[in-house]
C-alpha cells in the first residue's frame, strides 16, 4: 500500500505589507501553498485576515518577539523586549539580550498572550497552529513560556525546524549554516517541553535548505524525498507521514510600505520572494507531488 503523505505548505509572514498578502494569496489560489502563518504586528494584518476569510485561507499566528514594534499597549514603552529606538531587538539583539538574562519571561508571555488575543480579534477565532517568526519560539526559557500559552489556549500545532539534512546542504554559506544549525541544537532541546505541554507537530520539517534563491523544483523535491526515506527507514511500518514546508512567498516589500513598524527589511524587499513565488507555482512541482501520493493540507487536517 503506498504511503500516504500530507504536506503543509506554510507561507509566512501573512500580514507584512500588502504586496507580500497580494503574493500568498496568489499562491494560495494556484494551489502552491495550503497555509499561511500571520504576523499579527505586520503593518497590512487587518487586510492579511480579511483576504484569508475571502479566499478561506487556513490561517494560523507567526508569533513574533524580534522584528517590529509590540501588540501589547503596556509593553510599548519601557519594557525588556525593546532596544533603545523603542523596538523589539532583532533577530540576533533578541539572542543576544536573551543570553545576557536581560529579557523579562513575564513580557514576553505577556507579548505572546496578546499576540494570541489580537489574532483571535482579527480572524474571529484562535490559531490552529502558532509558530516563532525568526523562530524565537524555540529558544531557551522562551520556549517554556510558548509551550505554557499554547496549552492555555488549547494550540495543538506548532513547528520544530529540525531539518532532515541539513549538514549536508553545501550551498549554504557558513554564516547562514551556523544561524540555523543553533536553531537546530535549541529545536533538539525544545522537544521535551513542547511534548510535556501536549503539543504536537509534523513528522518532517523543511525550509532552511529551500529559503529564497536556494528554492527550485528540484531543491523541494529532492528535500521531501530524502526527508521521507530517512523517517520510513527508521519507522518503516507508517502508513501516513506529515510534512510541513516553511515558505516566504510574495511580491517584493517597496519601502516604505510594509513591515511591522520599522519598514520592510533586505529579505523582503529582495527578489528572492518573488522567486519563491514563481517557483511555488510550477507545474512541475504539483505533479511531482502527485506522483508521489503528497496531498496538501493544513493544520487542522491532520
Amino acid at each position: 500500500r503506498m504511503l500516504q503523505v500530507k504536506l503543509i505548505v506554510t507561507g509566512d509572514d501573512f500580514g507584512y505589507c500588502p504586496r507580500r498578502n497580494q503574493g500568498i494569496v496568489d499562491c494560495f489560489l494556484a494551489g502552491a501553498i495550503s497555509n499561511v502563518s500571520l504576523l499579527v504586528n505586520g503593518s497590512a494584518a487587518a487586510d492579511a485576515a480579511k483576504l484569508a476569510r475571502r479566499y478561506n485561507i487556513p490561517i494560523g499566528l507567526h508569533a513574533n518577539l524580534s522584528e517590529g514594534s509590540p501588540v501589547c499597549e503596556v509593553l510599548k514603552t519601557n519594557s525588556s523586549l525593546l532596544n533603545q529606538d523603542g523596538f523589539f531587538h532583532g533577530k540576533m539583539g533578541f539572542r543576544t539580550a536573551l543570553s545576557k538574562g536581560l529579557l523579562n519571561m513575564s513580557e514576553v508571555k505577556q507579548e505572546l498572550k496578546a499576540q494570541v488575543e489580537l489574532f483571535h480579534e482579527l480572524t474571529g477565532h484562535l490559531p490552529p497552529h502558532m509558530d516563532g517568526h525568526q523562530h524565537v519560539h524555540v529558544l531557551p526559557e522562551v520556549r517554556h513560556v510558548f509551550a505554557e500559552v499554547l496549552e492555555e489556549y488549547g494550540i495543538k500545532y506548532t513547528r520544530v525546524p529540525i531539518e532532515p539534512g541539513l549538514h549536508n546542504c553545501d550551498w549554504i554559506p557558513p554564516s547562514l549554516m551556523d544561524f540555523y544549525l543553533g536553531v537546530e541544537a535549541d529545536s533538539f532541546n525544545t522537544v521535551d517541553v513542547f511534548t510535556k505541554h501536549g503539543i504536537r507537530w509534523p513528522d518532517i520539517y523543511i525550509g532552511l535548505s529551500t529559503m529564497g534563491r536556494n528554492m527550485s523544483v528540484s531543491s523541494i523535491c529532492s528535500a521531501i524525498d530524502a526527508a521521507i526515506l530517512e523517517l520510513t527507514a527508521k519507522v518503516p511500518q507508517s502508513r501516513t507521514v506529515t510534512i510541513e514546508l516553511m515558505v516566504h512567498p510574495g511580491y517584493p516589500s517597496v519601502p516604505p510600505v510594509g513591515g511591522c513598524g520599522e519598514g520592510p527589511d533586505d529579505f523582503s524587499q529582495s527578489w528572492e520572494r518573488l522567486h519563491e513565488l514563481q517557483t511555488l507555482i510550477k507545474p512541475e512541482l504539483q505533479s511531482h507531488y502527485k506522483s508521489r501520493n503528497i496531498q496538501l493540507c493544513s493544520f487542522k487536517d491532520l
